[in-house]
């Protein structure tokens, strides 16, 4: 919104094209849809609309107070479709075939979708950069008191699911701080052989606020800090301290989950810091929760494909969605909760 809102302003003769109709805008999505069709549909899906600060997630329309506020007429936005609908084809010349466009959703909702996250407290957290926790709340917008976001977790044959999300801003990040940063590993997978072989973390914790803090502090002018650093502090102790920060700064999400009073039923994660078996059962040890991997990782492809997949066939339902999701790897928590409230309290 605010985005669009400087263009109209700054770009000379935007505002009149755009009150004209010779200007469209919308979201990443409606973008590509618009050059894939060779601009014969301008549209998106509701969980991409959701995000635009334009958008009534109760009503699912364009919001008329929020379009006067950011001063941006209504003529230009896409028309708002179900996450699995029929967004138009994709012109033979451009790629070579005529190809039904089928699938749209965001890249976490398209995550939670294909992590089969489809009942009130599924919860899906994707490890990369950073860290995305998103927990379906059913036909309920719960409003956060916790600095979560509220947000459209899918949209389907006009029935909305939605969701609660939390973002971290640096998850794998720090991996990437220690190796290209403070060159102390010269690879991330080395860090789980560095974690497993110390007994403790020695008292060494890194709060890895690079560039502040995401939910549910939302402190973007907090900095990074390591504590605990004595003359025996090493190499191993700093990747420790770094994976260890990414199940805290989880835990915390979990813990403002609890409070707006959502129980987890499943816990499933993704992304390239997965790979690590040490981090996955520090986490399920800090959560207290059993945390799933799947086999299949790369779940905001896996969604959109579903999504796909259900436009294509209407027979197929959520839970057959569902059942096809396979796990790689299970982690319970074995930690005792003396030794887990300690290592929390810091």
């Amino acid at each position: 919104a605010t985005k669009l809102g400087w263009i109209l302003d700054r770009i000379e003769g935007a505002r009149d094209r755009a009150a004209a109709g010779e200007l469209c805008f919308g979201t990443v999505d409606s973008f590509l849809i618009w050059r894939l069709t060779n601009g014969a549909v301008h549209a998106t899906d509701a969980t991409n609309a959701s995000r635009t600060s334009l958008y009534n997630i109760h009503d699912n329309d364009w919001d008329d107070d929020l379009l006067a506020l950011f001063d941006v007429p209504r003529n230009g936005l896409p028309e708002v479709m179900d996450c699995a609908a029929e967004f138009g084809m994709a012109d033979e010349d451009l790629i070579g075939m005529a190809l039904p466009i089928r699938g749209v959703a965001g890249d976490q909702q398209a995550a939670a979708i294909g992590q089969g996250c489809f009942t009130p407290g599924a919860l899906k957290s994707t490890y990369g950069t950073g860290c995305f926790v998103i927990i379906n709340t059913g036909d309920t917008a719960i409003a956060s008191s916790n600095k979560l976001l509220t947000t459209i977790g899918y949209r389907l044959q006009d029935q909305t699911s939605y969701a609660l999300e939390g973002s971290i801003f640096v998850s794998g990040a720090i991996i990437q701080w220690l190796r290209d940063g403070l060159q102390i590993i010269a690879s991330a997978p080395e860090t789980e052989s560095m974690a497993s072989g110390m007994s403790g973390n020695n008292g060494v914790y890194m709060v890895p606020a690079l560039p502040g803090l995401g939910a549910p502090h939302w402190q973007p002018d907090a900095r990074g800090a390591i504590y605990g650093i004595t003359r025996d502090t090493g190499p191993a102790d700093f990747a420790r301290a770094a994976l260890e920060s990414v199940a805290y700064q989880t835990n915390d999400l979990f813990t403002a989950i609890a409070g707006d009073g959502i129980p987890v039923s499943v816990v499933r994660v993704d992304g390239g810091m997965t790979e690590n078996n040490w981090l996955m059962q520090f986490l399920a040890d800090i959560i207290d929760l059993p945390v799933d991997r799947p086999v299949v990782r790369e779940t905001t492809a896996l969604g959109a494909a579903m999504l796909a997949l259900m436009q294509s066939d209407p027979s197929i339902t959520l839970d057959d969605i569902a059942s096809r999701w396979q796990r790689d790897a299970g982690f319970v928590p074995k930690m005792d909760a003396s030794t887990r409230r300690d290592l929390v309290a810091g």
